[in-house]
């Protein structure tokens, strides 16, 4: 799977573009909703874990369609140490393909599968896990960061 260089407006008034990350590995988390359970477990996760990703010179940023205002919430409440990128129009989840059907209370519709991908110093994807489920997930990609 290749993926284009991407840019995407980022908590913090930031704005992060792949490219501009070389040298460093760049793990980009996609979720399905800001504040909701298993959203809430994955983010705090990655936040309790990030020094760690930081050693291994990876920065993290999690992705959903939400906008920046609820992003802004969700990382304060959490503190989360890393940003969180909207993608309200899915442009980004149309890229990495992580819009799926899903069964939302007997109804079907298209949501976010919860999807993680690891880029490394040159921006080539070294590994993508899809249909995680939250809980042990940021470990598991730790330990596999450590064990390259």
């Amino acid at each position: 799977m290749q993926i284009d260089d991407f840019v995407a407006a980022a908590t913090s008034g930031k704005t992060v573009k792949l490219s501009e990350l070389r040298g460093k590995r760049v793990l980009v988390y996609f979720y399905p909703k800001d504040d909701t359970p298993g959203c809430t477990v994955e983010g705090m996760d990655f936040s309790r874990l990030y020094a760690e990703f930081q050693a291994l010179n990876c920065e993290i940023f999690g992705v959903s369609r939400d906008s920046l205002s609820s992003h802004e919430k969700f990382k304060c409440k959490l503190e989360m140490p890393f940003e969180l990128l909207s993608d309200p129009d899915e442009v980004l989840c149309k890229q990495f393909d992580v819009m799926k059907l899903k069964n939302s209370y007997g109804k079907e519709v298209m949501g976010v599968e919860r999807s993680t991908f690891l880029f490394d110093e040159a921006g080539q994807l070294l590994q993508a896990w899809r249909g995680v489920k939250s809980a042990e997930h940021a470990q598991s990609v730790l330990d596999y960061l450590k064990s390259l």
